[in-house]
C-alpha cells in the first residue's frame, strides 16, 4: 500500500527507532507501489534536502524502473547510488535480463541478497539431502531444494569445493569472493547469517582474493546452471 506520501510521513518514526543514529542509505525495498517511481523519487529526494537521510537507493527494481529512478533523482540533482537485488552463483538472472548492464552505465552498485543462495553454495543440502526436510519455511519446497533441483546446481557446488580446497576455505566463502570480485566494485554481497560461526565464516570471504583464473571457471560451470 505504499505511496509516495508514506515514504515521508514514515520517517520521524524511523529515526527514532534508530535513537539517534542517521539512515546513511535509505531504499525503496518493494519496485510495486501506488504512486509513480517519479514521485517516488522526488519524496526520497526531499528527505535528502531536509537531512533526514544521506544516500538513496531501491531494490528489486528492474533495468527500465531503475533508470526512471535514476533520471527522477538526476533531475533533482541527486544519484541513485544502489539496487538491491537477488543473485548468486546460482542466480545471475541480472546478467540476461539488463538489470546489471545498466547499473554499470547508471554507475549504480548492485547490493546482492541471499549471495549463499539461502545456503545452497555450502553443499551440505547436496552432501545430505535429508537436512532439507528439516527445514522451516517454505524454502523446503523450492525447486533448487528438490532433488531434481540439487543434481542441476551439483557441478557448480563441487567446483566451489575444489576451489575452496586450493585457498583452504570453505565452499561459502568462495561463492561469497566470487560475488564481490567477479565484476569489480560494481556488486557489494550481504550474506545473512543466524549463528556466530556463520557471521564468522562470510567476513572470512574477505581474507583473499579468487585468482582471474578461479573466477572464470566458476563463471563458466555456473553461466551454464538453469534451474
Amino acid at each position: 500500500g505504499r505511496r509516495a506520501s508514506s515514504i515521508k510521513g514514515t520517517i520521524n518514526m524511523r529515526l527514532a527507532n534508530l535513537g539517534g543514529y542517521p539512515i546513511a542509505l535509505h531504499q525503496i525495498h518493494n519496485s510495486l507501489g501506488f504512486s509513480s517511481v517519479e514521485k517516488e523519487m522526488d519524496a526520497m529526494a526531499d528527505l535528502i534536502e531536509d537531512g533526514r537521510i544521506k544516500y538513496i537507493g531501491v531494490s528489486n527494481f528492474s533495468a527500465d524502473r531503475m533508470r526512471r529512478a535514476f533520471e527522477a533523482l538526476d533531475r533533482r540533482g541527486h544519484k541513485l547510488v544502489s539496487n538491491q537485488m537477488v543473485y548468486s552463483i546460482l542466480n545471475r538472472k541480472i546478467e540476461s535480463n539488463g538489470t546489471l548492464e545498466i547499473a554499470r552505465e547508471l554507475g549504480v552498485t548492485i547490493i546482492a541478497y541471499s549471495p549463499l543462495a539461502q545456503g545452497l553454495v555450502s553443499g551440505k543440502f547436496h552432501q545430505d539431502s535429508e537436512l532439507i526436510k528439516k527445514r522451516v519455511g517454505s524454502r523446503k519446497h523450492m525447486k533448487k531444494f528438490k532433488q531434481s533441483g540439487l543434481i542441476k546446481s551439483q557441478p557448480v557446488i563441487d567446483k566451489l569445493k575444489l576451489v575452496a580446497e586450493e585457498y583452504n576455505v570453505t565452499p561459502s566463502q568462495v561463492a561469497l569472493n566470487w560475488i564481490i570480485n567477479f565484476h569489480g566494485d560494481s556488486v557489494v554481497a550481504i550474506p545473512g547469517a543466524t549463528k556466530i560461526r556463520q557471521a564468522v565464516e562470510n567476513t572470512g570471504a574477505m581474507n583473499f582474493t579468487l585468482n582471474k583464473e578461479h573466477l572464470d571457471v566458476l563463471d563458466q560451470v555456473s553461466a551454464s546452471y538453469k534451474l
